[in-house]
This record gives structure tokens, sequence and C-alpha cells, in this order.
């Protein structure tokens, strides 16, 4: 039965605060992700705490270590918890974290709280995605997801501009006081962000799903069938591997690795890389920007270009695009010509990894499908661990100039395991409308 003019509107009213509130969050969440790397160049040069490449690549991997941590538990945490409360406290987590690093007296202590980000980090933006898949308009839950991930982008252009602004005139501890900040948020979303109507409808809590969804006037989500059990979860990861699937899965895997490799290594070290390269630091850090420009442009096209072309094609060329970029950028340019550079890599990186995940849905089977992305993922999250880690390695090794071609040939082993994986072929299995995925970082 269709829904009324007015419970339709009433509806989308209830949408776009979600959605608001989602994107709130999720744009302090790219803030507090891109900061290192934008005061990165400026800890390096004055030597803060004996701050020394390696090392630094070694903070930078602590923070997606532990946003591979909160990536896993987010999922467990939130059946237990609910999505709401796990939001909250994923805010309040990352802010307090930026609180340590603000008060840190050495290096350990630093990492401490970059590792704490981390899982406040990782456990947001999966749950948030969560959030608006429930309440997303009818037919638009893509679209909509794709305007939630345009918040983790113009968090990076914010870090940049709190980094150009603050780091001379205050220093670079007041750039983390302000990713404090958002904890003034928190109480905020506690108030005003319902809770997602199908954690209340599997717990059982069906008064309550009901009178929320009585208050907003929007359709009840049907139960669930039941949950899986720990059997039916690991007959569902067994199904990647059996036949000739596993190396099929295998390739998807590789292609995530080298993909989260390339956005995470390019987003710590971008500016420093930049300075490496003989550009000013307020160039290097408006290049941050350009980035994130790019990246909100290219998470916005990459759906439609992958619904006319198909998501592995688009995700292969996406790759072998971004290789390009990233290798013309050790290539000493005039600022204009490295700005669009910056901009066309930075539509291409970050859609390029959301095709895979596009296309593992595609081609999955509807039951082991949610397995089949979130390993995908899972195994991605390694690659952005050893991305920031092989920069300082680099830049220590007295490399910094061969940075960005490490990065491109991370994205042109990308293109190559997606693009074998395309021409394999497997289960092609429809998304049904609507529900086209869009993978987070």
């Amino acid at each position: 039965m269709s829904s009324s003019p007015d419970l339709a509107a009433r509806g989308s009213r209830l949408a776009l605060l979600v959605v608001g509130l989602c994107w709130l969050a999720v744009l302090f969440d790219g803030l507090d992700m891109f900061v290192y790397g934008s005061v990165l160049p400026h800890l390096l040069e004055t030597q803060t705490f004996g701050l020394t490449p390696d090392t630094a690549g070694d903070l930078g991997s602590y923070a997606t270590f532990g946003m591979l941590v909160g990536a896993l538990a987010a999922g467990t945490v939130a059946d237990r918890i609910g999505r709401k409360k796990l939001m909250v406290g994923c805010v309040v987590l990352f802010s307090l974290a930026s609180g340590v690093c603000a008060l840190a007296g050495g290096v350990e202590v630093f990492g401490l709280g970059r590792t704490l980000a981390g899982v406040g980090l990782g456990g947001l933006l999966p749950t948030a995605i969560s959030m608006v898949s429930d309440y997303a308009p009818r037919g638009r839950t893509a679209v909509t997801i794709g305007l939630l991930m345009t918040a983790h982008h113009a968090g990076g252009i914010l870090s940049a501009y709190v980094a150009k602004w603050l780091i001379d005139p205050v220093g670079w501890r007041a750039a983390f006081w302000v990713c404090v900040a958002p904890l003034l948020f928190a109480p905020v979303l506690a108030t005003f962000l319902p809770e997602s109507l199908s954690f209340l409808v599997a717990k059982g809590r069906t008064e309550e799903a009901t009178a929320l969804a009585a208050r907003h006037d929007v359709e009840l989500p049907a139960a669930a069938s039941g949950r899986k059990s720990a059997a039916d979860r690991f007959d569902a990861l067994a199904g990647l591997f059996r036949g000739g699937e596993w190396i099929q899965t295998l390739l998807y895997w590789l292609a995530s690795f080298g993909g989260l490799l390339l956005v995470y290594g390019v987003a710590t070290w971008l500016p420093t890389l930049m300075r490496a390269e003989g550009y000013a630091l307020a160039n290097a850090l408006t290049f941050v920007v350009v980035f994130n420009l790019g990246g909100i442009v290219g998470m916005l096209v990459a759906g439609r270009a992958a619904d006319r072309f198909g998501a592995p094609r688009i995700s292969a060329v996406w790759f072998a695009l971004t290789a390009a970029g990233v290798f013309l950028l050790s290539v000493h340019m005039s600022t204009a010509i490295t700005m669009i550079v910056v901009f066309l890599t930075g539509v291409f990186l970050n859609s390029a990894q959301t095709m895979i995940y596009a296309t593992v849905s595609i081609r999955s089977n509807p039951d082991n499908r949610a397995t089949a992305v979130g390993w995908t993922s899972g195994m991605g999250r390694f690659g952005a661990v050893f991305g920031p880690w092989l920069g300082g390695q680099l830049l220590a090794a007295g490399n910094g100039d061969r940075g960005f071609t490490a990065f491109a040939l991370a994205g042109v082993s990308s293109m190559v395991f997606i693009g074998i994986a395309a021409l394999r072929g497997g289960r092609r299995t429809p998304v049904p409308s609507g529900q086209e995925l869009v993978g987070a970082h």
C-alpha cells in the first residue's frame, strides 16, 4: 500500500533530520581523521617529540589500526546497545582522544590518543551509514549515503583550514583542541537523533518502535526473518571459498588492500610529500582542500557512472586514472596544473575503492552479500594500516620522492586485481532498486 503524501512529507522531514545529524557527525569524523596529516609537515619541521618520518608513519598507522578495531567491533556493539548510543559514544571517544593528543608530552601518549581516536572513527562511519539507510526516502538509499559520504571529505577540507589558520599563530596543539569541540555535539546527537527502527524491531521493542514511527509518521520496518547463528555466519564465510570462488574472493581482497593503502597513504602524507616536492606549506595544505573537493565530486558521480558502464569496469578505470594522477604528483609542475591533477586524483581515488564494494555486492549471492562486502572491507583495512607506515619508511630512507610512485603502484595493483576479477565474471545478482551499495572507507 502506498504512503499518503502527508506521510511521505513527514517521513522526508525525519530523513532530513537523521541525515543532517549523521552528516555533522561524519564531518567531525573526517576532521579528526585528516587533521594529523595536515599538521604533520609542521611536526616534522619542528621535530616535535623528536619526530622522524618513520615514527610519523607509525603514528599514522596507529589511527588506522584503531579504525580497523572500531569497524570490526561496531556491528557487535551496535547490536547490543543500539546504533544511536554507539554513534554518541564514538563521537565522545574520538573527541576526548584528540584532547589526549593536544595534551601529549611525548610520542607515546600522542600515539595512544591517535589509536583511541581511530577506534571511535572506525566505529562511527559504518554506524552512520546504517542509520541513514534506515531513514532514507524509499528508492533513494544510495544517493542519501553518497551525500553522507561527502561529509568525510568536507572534514578533510576543514582540517586543512584549521591547520592553516592555527598552527603559525597558536601552535599545532590548537588544531587538536578544535577536534575536541565535537564533544559539545554529542548531547545534541543524543537528544535529537532517533534510534534505528530496525534495531528496535530486531530487539523486540515493538511498542517503542511503533511509538517512534507514529510520532514521526513513518512506516515501521518489517521484522527480520531471524538472526544468523554462528554456524550460519561461518557457512556464509566458507561460501566465499567454495569451488572456484576462492580466486574471486582473494582478487577482491587484494584490490581492496591496495585501494585503502592508497587512500590512507595519500591522506596521511599528501601535505608532507608536496612539501618534499618543493611546494610551500600553505600550498601543500591547499592541495588537501582541493583533493577532498575532488573526493566530494567523485562520490556524487561514481554511482551514476557505474550504473551506466558497470561497477567493475569503472573501478578498474578509476584506479588506472588514480595511479596516473598520483604518479604525476612526483613531477614538479606549475601550481595551477598541480591543483588540477590533485583535484582529479581526488575524484577518482576515493570513489574507486567504493566501486570495489559495489562490485562485490552485485556479484555476490543475497545470502552472503553482507559477509562478502564486510570481509572485503576488513581485509582492505590492513592496507589502510600499511599505507601510512610505508610513506614514513620511504621518507626515513631519504626516498620521499618515491612516495608518490609507491602509492601509484598500489593503484596499478588494484586496477589489475579488480580487472581480472571483472574478466573472470562471477555471479551477477542485481542489487534491488534503492539498495545500491556505497561503501565506507
